[in-house]
């Protein structure tokens, strides 16, 4: 069990890249968001939101069990995290390659400012809600500005 914990809170271990782990689980979370949620993400809120929370909060048992496992609070080796704030950066936005290399790009940039709460849960939170909130928060963030983006910019996607 404590392989298959580790397998999914680092996303098959991409979590482990020496460079950039959060970047590359951020691009795991691109390619679930095309491949898997890209059209359940279009379907009404009501429907969706429900089966999100559940991942959610079994993603938040993943990392808590993974930051012991690991002897490591908030590990960079965790990106389950990075995953699902893209997937929820991609939620009711256009899944085509323009808004989601942008919201790409957002969710990283506000996954590494941190604006608050993102950085207050960072600091205070511990165990997985800590390690998963804070790129919750930055991923509600992303998923404005892509709002805005796209009626502005690819009003027709």
């Amino acid at each position: 069990m404590r392989g298959l914990i580790v397998f999914v809170a680092t996303a098959g271990y991409t979590g482990f890249a020496p460079y950039a782990p959060g970047t590359a689980g951020s691009v795991v979370g691109l390619i679930v968001s095309w491949a898997i949620f890209g059209g359940i993400w279009q379907l009404p809120w009501p429907i969706v939101v429900p089966g999100f929370a559940v991942i959610f909060v079994a993603a938040c048992w993943i990392s808590g069990r993974a930051e012991e496992i690991l002897n490591q609070p908030d590990s960079s080796h965790i990106v389950i995290d990075e995953v699902l704030g893209m997937v929820a950066t991609m939620f009711q936005n256009p899944i085509g390659w323009g808004p989601l290399i942008a919201g790409f790009g957002l969710f990283r940039l506000f996954d590494i400012v941190k604006p608050f709460p993102a950085g207050f849960i960072d600091r205070r939170m511990r165990g997985g809600a800590g390690v998963m909130l804070d790129d919750l928060a930055a991923a509600i963030y992303a998923n404005i500005v892509l709002r805005l983006i796209v009626h502005f910019v690819w009003p027709a996607a």
